[in-house]
Formats: C-alpha cells, structure tokens, sequence
C-alpha cells in the first residue's frame, strides 16, 4: 500500500510517499482503508521531534520517529475486525485515532473508532477526532462550560479552536473568541458571542475578567492569561500549536510553570491531555449531526503531496483543518 513514512526527524523534507506492507489488525483492532485524514499541530511536532525533550517520549521516539508513518486522525471503511471486536463489521463507515493514518490502510483499536457521523463527508469526518476530542475535553471537563460562564478561547481559529468555540455554545457558555483578522467573520459564524482580533487588540489589556481561559495557542505568559480571569477562574492549558522550532522545552515550559504556579495561587490552573475515547467520538458524532457542530476544512491535499500539506499548515496558519484525501 501507500503511505506517508518518516525514517529521521525534520522538516517536511523528511516525508516520503512510500509503498509498504498492508498492516495485519490484531484481536481487539479494526482495519480500516482510508478515505481522508487530517493534519494536526501534534504531526508537525512528531515530524521535528520538536522540542527536543519531546522525544524522551514513547509516543515521539528518541533518535528515530517511533511510528515510521506519520498522522493519526482518519475516516474510511472498515476492511476486517480482530476477533475480539464486537460491533463493527466489514463495510461500515468509521472514524478515529491511531499512529499510520497518512495511508491506504490503518489498524486502530476498537475503542479508538466510532460509526461516521451521519451527513459529513469522510473529509469532515476525518477533521473530528483529536482536534474535536481536545476540545470537548477541555470545554466540557477542564473549563466546565455552561450557561452563565464567560469563556475566552485563544486561538479560536485553529483545529481545536473552531470545535472549542462550537461545543461550549453549545453548553451556552458566553464565548470571547481571539483571533487574526482574517478569521473574525469565521469565528463569529461559529457562535462567538465576542471576538477579539489579535493584531489590533490585546485581550490581556482589555479589561474584560472570564470565568475559564482555554489556551490553544501557547504564546502568552501565565500573567496574561491570569490577568483575564475572575480569582477564582480556571485557566486551562492544552499544550499549544505555535510553530516555533528547535527549542527544548517549547510548550512544555509553560505546562511545567503553570503546574507549580496553580500550588500557590487561589485560580485554577490545569494542563490537560486528550487521550482517544469512542465514548467522546460518540459525543462528537452526535453534535455533528444535531448541527451544533460542523469542521471546518481549510484544505485537502492528495496523499501524495502531504508534504506540501505539513508545509502550507505551517506556513499559512491554517483556519480550521487541513485534511489527506486517499
């Protein structure tokens, strides 16, 4: 089959259009054909091994990416189940989370898999799962959002960004959305009830105090963003998107001084993960088809050009999701 591979880490340069063995599902996997797969912020990283600390991790690799085929995100058909998989077959419309997405072919575990919500195409389908997952998690578990909250979303234009802004009206939290100029019209059509246009205002020196921050951008000091909440607020911190290479700590520094930082001070101050969960798929599928939430799809690319994929994410800053069509 063909598939995106990676064999040291880099730029963009670095990805091949390769051709490999079909991968083999094991018991408790599906095997899925691809019909889309999008780009993530998380794909940039792994593709550098950016920053460098990073790759003491399993999931980036040390002196070697440790998944040769790049992506995660994708929505396609299933092939075959393991024999342990219940409630999937062969032929059902799916999508979900696992290393080897930028292929004909991906193996996931069932649980990481979810039916195709009704009425997106695969394209849409694709953009769903970790953007839509991060959001959902740090919208409604982190931040709590619910009416009567004022919630200020930085990066609101972003993968995540555009789901956040969705999912939180859709708990009738009051959103503040920060953004470029070019994306204001955007993220008001997604439901902002305010939106703050980086290059002309700072929301830091606004004035304005927010029951929860969400920060998806990661270009803020912890007094800024402290700064824009109520005392008792929460200010969640996902881990940031900003494409800044060859650093050692990157976002991490920030997670590390927001931990230490939330021990002395009354607000609340959290780092939070968005691991796969069929459970939020679920949830996620659910908003699509209600209409309370739709991907936004900036740009497809053939397989073939992923490459110039991961080049136009990181150059053009990308307005909601960038996705491979197979």
């Amino acid at each position: 089959m063909k598939a995106i591979t990676q064999d040291r880490f880099g730029s963009s340069g670095v990805l091949r259009f390769s051709d490999v063995d079909r991968p083999v599902p094991a018991d408790d996997q599906v095997l899925v054909r691809v019909q889309a797969a999008a780009l993530n912020a998380r794909d940039w990283h792994v593709m550098r091994g950016d920053p460098y600390l990073a790759r003491a991790s399993a999931e980036v690799g040390l002196r070697v990416p440790a998944h040769r085929i790049r992506g995660t995100d994708f929505a396609g058909r299933v092939e075959a189940v393991g024999r342990a998989v219940t409630g999937l077959r062969a032929g059902d419309e799916v999508f979900g989370e696992a290393p080897g997405a930028f292929a004909e072919y991906v193996c996931a575990p069932a649980g990481h898999v979810a039916p195709k919500p009704a009425g997106l195409s695969f394209e849409e389908a694709a953009a769903l799962p970790l953007a839509g997952n991060t959001a959902l998690i740090g919208v409604r578990d982190v931040v709590r959002a619910r009416a009567g909250r004022r919630l200020l979303i930085n990066g609101a234009s972003g993968g995540v960004g555009t789901f956040a802004v969705q999912i939180a009206k859709a708990y009738g939290a009051e959103v503040t959305a920060v953004c470029g100029a070019r994306n204001v019209d955007l993220v008001r059509s997604l439901g902002a009830d305010h939106v703050v246009d980086y290059s002309r205002d700072d929301f830091a020196r606004a004035g304005q105090r927010h029951d929860a921050v969400l920060d998806l951008v990661g270009n803020r000091s912890l007094a800024d963003l402290r700064r824009v909440l109520t005392p008792d607020g929460t200010l969640a911190l996902s881990g940031g998107g900003v494409f800044t290479g060859g650093s050692f700590f990157g976002p991490i520094g920030l997670l590390v001084r927001g931990r230490l930082l939330s021990l002395f001070v009354r607000q609340r101050i959290v780092r939070f993960d968005a691991p796969p969960s069929r459970a939020n798929l679920v949830t996620l599928a659910e908003f699509a088809e209600s209409g309370k939430v739709r991907p936004v799809v900036d740009r497809t690319f053939p397989l073939a050009a992923a490459a110039e994929a991961m080049r136009y994410q990181e150059a053009a800053h990308a307005r909601g999701k960038v996705i491979i069509t197979v």
